[in-house]
């Protein structure tokens, strides 16, 4: 293969970058029937206490988290409540597995470094590369090296800067941006790439939430949700679509909690039945510890696979048809017509439907569908929320406008109660966007980016993650930086996004601990190791702060004070600025040291750029922080007609022959994005292994399948060629048709170029796959 050619459809296996296949012995439980309890407390502490804490002094560390005088919790953006916060436990059991990786008392030092090579740590499992601690120095791996090696910090920037210099062009390199990186660190970063000359900003946004962003924009005129907490806490009905709050966003079960008790209605719509939505038990609630705690939902709709836009369209087709029976009964009549657009052609699709054909695209029945509409029909302030089961679909984009047309309908949008909630993943993946962190950036950021640092920014677009990846494996790009993240596990087509990587000339990655990424390298790699959220940030200046954005536009500050892993670890701002001196130097008329030395610079910056941040310093320093401006929520909506549009989206058609089956992928509970936390996917019952396959009982007798039948995933359709081998067979309660397995195992299976229309995100979470007996 030549510098030039095309990447490959398919690429050679690649056993570093798939990891062990060795099976741990699996152990089944009854999946239990409700979330949280004392069993997340006991599951908090056995995991502070394998990182070297004791009861008493690993509660004292996490007292801090999600304080207002605090540091944020690392892991999922939800939001903090505005006023009374717990003075025992302002966080989930899952936040406490975040803290607790980080500030592990294990060490991945020089001499871990010197014990083991490349190969032998690609043969470790993710959880066990996890286990080997804080970094604590800067590392490198030069071209022909078994072994990385320490390096100084100033050797590494200029690394960076020679391997920069050296390109060609500047759409040559990849600055990619995990959703942990602070308001400060992602708007230096952007700011030092488009320096540079380019726009080659993918982020993890990319994999997850662009669909959501696209179908928002499209529709209501910005790509963030529109509610607050206290929507959620008031809300009369919540629908929660593709997503399981007790693993992802656990703190989510409170607001619901509330909600519920203050008499809303919960709607649960999702392939699998998952504890976290059945009944929460909060585990700080002497009531809820004796009473067994408050039961969440109230109508599960268990839709197969991809079968949301089929689910939608069928509820729409019958509101419909009860607003002509009873004029004025269903529609928001005012509001559609003083705020929308597009209703005539919405309704003359509804009008054409197979009401028949929709039911069964869902895999619900018409009573289902018909229990649903009453709730939806009775209880106005609704919301939908919704996370990666509807946006990682080929029609991601197509599943989030249908959502917005329910509730445009409805008029419930831009009123308490009620509104959009998509529920980000990371902590401040939203917050990276807002202040740069984009492969498509409008003229009018670049325009004022431009005037606040007197340069002329790059005009065209850049590439987003897949794109990416493509550019990579063809040779069209050869630097990789990586500002956080684990991006080869958290990308689609392991093979292809190794081969891809493997043909770079640089891969550098800012990380906090050894993940697989670093083992699935350039020519030469860099691991440049940096604080924590919960460590103290000193700079020239004193210490520092960062600021966060929530996943409802809540931006607030965050404050570490415990003593760094090590002395040599620097702030992802400090290593921003170290890499920009050394790659632009003269060039640059940025005070880099100047903007590290003082935070409070950098968003003066911000604040020069990004409108919603005035008087940004002084803001942020109140308890809570400040909202972003919404115009969703205040019924603007930033459209070229300024109204909010009626869209018609098509159902998917999903071609699956007899012998295959639609392949999910999904995390467990002990696990946050790639970082595996252990092996107990406790709410599903399952334990000891991550490399099992979730089937309808059904399905398997049809395959002549036993439970714990050994089997291999071999893709079919678009993913035809992929297999991922050695699973274990488990019949669980999902549609028929339908299985799921655990990412980023089955990454393997998800074709590159099976994305979403639009979006460009992953297709994860629709695979066609055959499920065979494993092969010798």
């Amino acid at each position: 293969m030549t510098e030039h050619d095309p990447p490959p459809s398919l690429a050679q296996r690649d056993d570093a970058a798939r990891g062990p296949r060795a099976l741990g012995g699996l152990r089944r439980t009854t999946p239990p029937t409700k979330a949280a309890g004392l069993r997340a407390i006991r599951a908090a502490l056995e995991h502070m206490k394998r990182e070297g804490y004791g009861a008493l002094e690993g509660t004292r560390e996490l007292a801090r988290m999600n304080q207002k005088d605090g540091f944020d919790c690392s892991g999922c953006a939800w939001p903090d409540p505005d006023g009374h916060r717990s003075s025992v436990a302002e966080y989930c059991e899952n936040g406490a597995k975040a803290f607790a990786e980080e500030a592990t008392k294990k060490r991945c030092d020089p001499a871990f470094f010197e014990r083991h090579s490349v190969e032998e740590l690609a043969r470790l499992s993710d959880f066990e590369l996890s286990q080997a601690g804080r970094l604590t120095e800067p590392m490198v791996l030069r071209s022909g090296a078994t072994h990385y090696a320490p390096i100084s910090w100033d050797e590494a920037f200029a690394v960076v800067g020679d391997a920069l210099r050296g390109l060609a062009n500047p759409d040559e390199a990849f600055f990619y941006t995990s959703g942990r990186t602070s308001n400060e660190a992602a708007f230096l970063y952007q700011l030092f790439a488009r320096q540079y000359g380019t726009n080659n900003l993918p982020d993890c946004s990319n994999m997850c939430h662009e669909s959501s962003g696209v179908g928002l924009s499209e529709t209501l005129g910005i790509g963030k949700g529109s509610v607050t907490l206290e929507d959620v806490e008031s809300a009369e009905l919540i629908v929660v679509m593709g997503q399981n709050p007790g693993t992802n966003h656990p703190r989510m079960l409170s607001a619901l909690q509330k909600a519920k008790r203050g008499g809303a209605r919960i709607v649960s719509v999702n392939p699998l039945r998952e504890a976290g939505l059945l009944r929460f038990q909060h585990p700080q609630s002497a009531r809820d510890l004796l009473t067994g705690g408050t039961e969440l939902t109230d109508l599960f709709l268990q839709v197969r696979v991809n079968g949301d836009v089929a689910f939608l369209k069928a509820a729409l087709v019958l509101l419909a048809r009860r607003e002509a029976a009873s004029p004025g009964t269903v529609f928001d009549s005012s509001f559609i017509e003083e705020h929308t657009e597009g209703l005539d052609a919405l309704l003359e699709d509804l009008h054409d439907q197979d009401l028949d054909g929709l039911v069964a695209a869902s895999g619900l029945s018409v009573a289902e569908l018909e229990a649903f509409c009453d709730l939806v029909v009775a209880r106005p302030k609704m919301i939908v929320c919704w996370a990666m089961g509807l946006t990682q679909h080929r029609n991601g984009v197509e599943n989030v406008r249908e959502v917005v047309n329910l509730l445009l309908l409805r008029g419930a949008i831009g009123k308490p109660g009620a509104g959009t909630c998509p529920v980000r993943g990371h902590s401040n993946v939203q917050g990276d966007r807002t202040v740069g962190i984009w492969e498509r950036p409008s003229d009018a950021f670049l325009d004022r980016l431009g005037e606040a640092f007197d340069f002329e920014p790059p005009r065209h677009h850049g590439h987003s993650v897949v794109h990416a990846i493509e550019a990579m494996g063809s040779g069209d790009a050869k630097v990789f930086f990586a500002m956080g993240g684990n991006f080869l596990s958290a990308t689609p087509d392991t093979d292809v996004t190794a081969a891809a990587l493997r043909r770079c000339a640089l891969t550098a990655h800012v990380s906090t601990k050894l993940n697989r990424s670093h083992l699935v390298h350039g020519r030469t790699a860099l691991i440049l190791p940096c604080l924590t959220r919960s460590e103290l940030d000193e700079q020239a200046n004193g210490e520092q702060f960062v600021t966060v954005e929530n996943s409802m536009g809540i931006v607030h500050r965050s404050e570490g004070s415990r003593a760094p892993a090590s002395a040599a670890l620097r702030s992802e701002p400090a290593i921003v600025a170290g890499i920009a001196r050394a790659t632009l130097g003269e060039r640059s008329g940025v005070d880099w040291d100047g903007l590290v030395a003082d935070y409070d610079a950098i968003r003066d910056g911000i604040e020069r750029v990004v409108p919603g941040f005035e008087d940004y310093n002084r803001r942020v320093r109140r308890p809570g922080g400040f909202a972003l401006p919404n115009g969703a929520r205040e019924r603007r909506f930033a459209t070229p007609s300024g109204r909010a549009r009626f869209t018609v989206n098509r159902v998917p058609e999903v071609e699956v022959g007899e012998d295959e089956l639609r392949l999910m992928t999904i995390r467990t509970h002990d696990q946050f994005n790639t970082t595996i936390y252990g092996l107990d996917d406790r709410y599903r019952g399952l334990a000891g292994e991550r490399r099992v396959v979730l089937m309808n009982r059904r399905d398997m007798e049809q395959r002549g399948l036993r439970d714990e039948t050994l089997v291999d995933i071999e893709g079919r359709r678009e993913a035809a060629g992929r297999v991922a081998e050695g699973f274990l067979a488990v019949a669980y309660d999902i549609p028929e048709g339908c299985a799921a397995t655990y990412f980023p195992e089955a990454n393997v299976l998800v074709p590159l170029g099976v994305r979403a229309e639009r979006s460009n995100t992953p297709a994860s979470k629709l695979v066609v796959v055959s499920i065979l007996p494993a092969s010798a």
